[in-house]
């Protein structure tokens, strides 16, 4: 069900065990081949998917393009919210929801500057609602809810997401090759971290200056598929546990 395509009523009937999913993403530069609502194109091509697998079970909320991506702003095109503006931002819908309701909150992720953000906005909210046991409050970013593409996908050289990369590539030439740019031009950029296991603050011009981090060159439409296919397969599985929680366990 699409938030967006029900009236007040239908809503308010809903029942409140129901799962409303959030997709989260952004409009940032994807490097000299891709278009700056990349993101957001494949978060909403890998929830298209899984809600078709979902049907009535689940309530999708408009997809929210507006992300963190400071990090880029070097790059123009790239629209962001400050850290602690969208920190605020994903607090008060999870609260909207909480407002009207509803039990089981998802923010669904599909961008890399989201992941601590939406962490940190579920982990304040149960602190305001720690009295409410029945409250289910979960960031999940689409990649990491499952056991990782190569498993499955032998063709893919790359283990981990990167920028504008051979999977968010490949997912691009699946959706919409006619925004990719050419390929064949482009360098591979390291994707490994620095002062690793550390976490370092950082920006993107100090990683790359074309703006891609990964291999770009390596993907194909075919590799898109597959990915579109494994990504949206564990997004609907892992959103069955939020389906089937008993309101009470601490695993779902």
């Amino acid at each position: 069900m699409q938030l967006q395509e029900m009236s007040w009523p239908t809503v308010a009937s809903a029942s409140k065990d129901t799962p409303v999913v959030v997709p989260i993403a952004a409009v940032e530069q994807h490097g000299l081949h891709l278009p700056v609502f990349t993101d957001s194109l494949l978060l909403s091509e890998v929830a298209r998917r899984a809600a078709e697998t979902l049907g009535d079970r689940a309530i999708w909320a408009p997809l929210l393009w507006l992300g963190n991506s400071h990090h880029h702003l070097d790059f123009p095109g790239t629209l962001s919210a400050a850290p602690r503006t969208y920190l605020d931002l994903l607090g008060d819908l999870i609260d909207n929801l909480v407002t009207h309701g509803f039990r089981r909150i998802v923010l669904l992720n599909g961008h890399g500057g989201n992941i601590v953000p939406s962490q940190q906005a579920v982990f304040e909210a149960r602190q305001r609602y720690r009295e409410r046991a029945d409250l289910l409050l979960l960031a999940a970013t689409y990649w990491q809810v499952g056991r990782g593409p190569n498993a499955e996908e032998p063709s893919l050289a790359q283990t981990e997401m990167g920028h504008a990369c051979e999977w968010e590539t490949s997912m691009i030439l699946r959706l919409a090759p006619r925004l990719a740019g050419d390929l064949a031009a482009l360098e591979p950029v390291p994707q490994a971290a620095s002062f690793a296991p550390a976490s370092r603050g950082w920006i993107t011009r100090e990683r790359t200056e074309p703006g891609h981090i990964g291999d770009p060159r390596r993907a194909t439409a075919e590799k898109g598929e597959a990915l579109f296919r494994i990504f949206s397969r564990d997004v609907a599985t892992f959103l069955e546990r939020v389906i089937t929680w008993d309101g009470r366990s601490w695993e779902g």
